[in-house]
């Protein structure tokens, strides 16, 4: 298996995480966020906010590694989500509040959201050979950053925030 092929494995399985994450749940349990221990005046993560933040992180960071808009920004997505956040936010530094402001109508406008970044996304991981895998991506980082290893590093983060989405999914079920 080439690297390009180990990786749309891997962005797969991503997308079935989302789906599986989502499936049947409704606009109240897509809000719903755990309380945290007592004290500490704040709420776990949402699974509505979960997934739309491994959404963006995944179209911010492809969009930059493809040289490309983000679909959010270029696609409508910012204006169909509607969101009371700066329109490039991905969700990184968010507080309590701020993820009080990820509201979704649906699963569906998440899915929707996702089917089109993960498409765009296996366009671009096919169209990659070794070469570009190798391609320094980020230099500011000591051993600088090659393509191979933002991409892998998007799959991690990624499969992270959908099995905290899964957690609450078996939480709210």
């Amino acid at each position: 298996m080439s690297g390009s092929e180990v990786l749309e494995e891997a962005f797969g399985r991503i997308s079935d995480a989302v789906a599986q994450a989502l499936d049947g749940l409704g606009a109240g349990q897509l809000a719903y966020r755990p309380t945290l221990p007592e004290g500490s005046g704040q709420a776990g993560n949402s699974v509505g906010w979960l997934i739309w933040h491994l959404i963006r992180v995944q179209d911010n960071h492809l969009a930059d590694a493809a040289e490309r808009n983000e679909l959010w920004l270029t696609e409508g997505w910012a204006e169909r989500f509607d969101l009371d956040l700066p329109r490039e936010d991905t969700g990184y530094g968010h507080t309590s509040n701020d993820v009080d402001k990820v509201r979704v109508e649906s699963s569906r406008q998440l899915v929707e959201y996702h089917s089109a970044v993960h498409a765009r996304s296996m366009e671009f991981i096919r169209g990659l050979n070794e070469t570009d895998l190798n391609r320094i991506v980020d230099a500011s980082w000591d051993p600088p950053v090659t393509m191979r290893v933002r991409l892998v590093s998007v799959v991690e983060d990624c499969l992270q925030h959908a099995g905290q989405a899964a957690y609450l999914r078996g939480l709210l079920l």
